[in-house]
């Protein structure tokens, strides 16, 4: 079966650090589907294409007309129709992420016509109140959701933890802070496990995402704690992160949704 071919052009890069980047694609000769907030799709690059200077070199050469696709959430609202973003990290080692590293505005990429995925809102019951926990690029499926369900006068309460090691790693910092200043139901709580490496000394919390949620800051302005009565939990990320937040939350109650079992407790694993 033929490989399939590029379908899309990069329309924007952004440099987060050296390490991650946000990047924006527009489909060339098709609309995009509709699609949930937190849903996933496939991008792909020929095996022949460039590789950015700092990756480390491959063991074996590729058949050059040969997709390597790899499946990345969404960062941007389906509200955008014309564009789909997504946050990524550079995995020297990998085929495909030096490869997208290495794009320039313009390039041709291939995306994949379909928008899946079950870690969406549409688990949970509609009066729930929502904890997001993610580190690094876990971020992403969180973006779009809160570029989406974030509307004046709503009721529903939303609270974002983002962890990283250092506040240059904090992609998004900018809109989600100004989304925590002007979003009654909406609070942005960023951290950082190394603050004696910042360059400009960090005012902010420090720790983990489980030393955030142990503070109860995190819903310091929420009429009550979150419970599995009053609230959904999800998790993206780092594994470690998310099996020691499982054991955490699930101490007071929270338990994972399943298809056979509806729980308050969702989670997706970045590797």
């Amino acid at each position: 079966m033929a490989a399939p071919k590029c379908n899309a052009v990069v329309t924007e890069l952004t440099v987060v650090n050296s390490d991650s980047m946000i990047i924006r694609i527009a489909p060339e000769g098709w609309v995009l589907p509709e699609y949930t907030p937190g849903q996933f799709a496939v991008l792909g690059l020929p095996a022949g294409s460039a590789r950015i200077q700092l990756s480390d070199p491959e063991d074996e050469p590729n058949n050059p007309n040969k997709m390597i696709r790899r499946a990345y959430s969404v960062a941007s609202s389906p509200l955008e129709a014309d564009y789909l973003e997504f946050y990524i990290t550079l995995v020297r080692s990998g085929a495909l992420t030096p490869r997208l590293f290495a794009l320039e505005r313009g390039d041709k990429i291939y995306v994949t016509p379909k928008i899946t995925g079950l870690f969406t809102l549409e688990r949970t019951p509609r009066d729930a109140d929502i904890v997001m926990i993610s580190t690094g690029t876990g971020l992403a499926p969180y973006m779009s959701m809160v570029r989406t369900c974030l509307k004046p006068g709503a009721t529903r309460r939303f609270t974002l933890i983002h962890g990283a090691r250092h506040s240059w790693e904090l992609g998004y910092r900018s809109e989600l802070s100004t989304l925590d200043r002007h979003a009654e139901n909406f609070t942005y709580h960023p951290v950082i496990s190394r603050p004696d490496e910042e360059i400009v000394p960090w005012a902010g919390t420090s720790g983990y995402v489980q030393d955030v949620w142990n503070s109860g800051k995190a819903w310091a302005n929420w009429p009550a704690a979150p419970t599995p009565e009053n609230s959904n939990i999800f998790l993206c990320g780092n594994p470690a992160m998310i099996e020691s937040v499982v054991d955490l939350v699930s101490k007071e109650g929270f338990i994972e949704h399943t298809a056979k079992q509806p729980g308050t407790l969702h989670f997706e694993r970045y590797w």
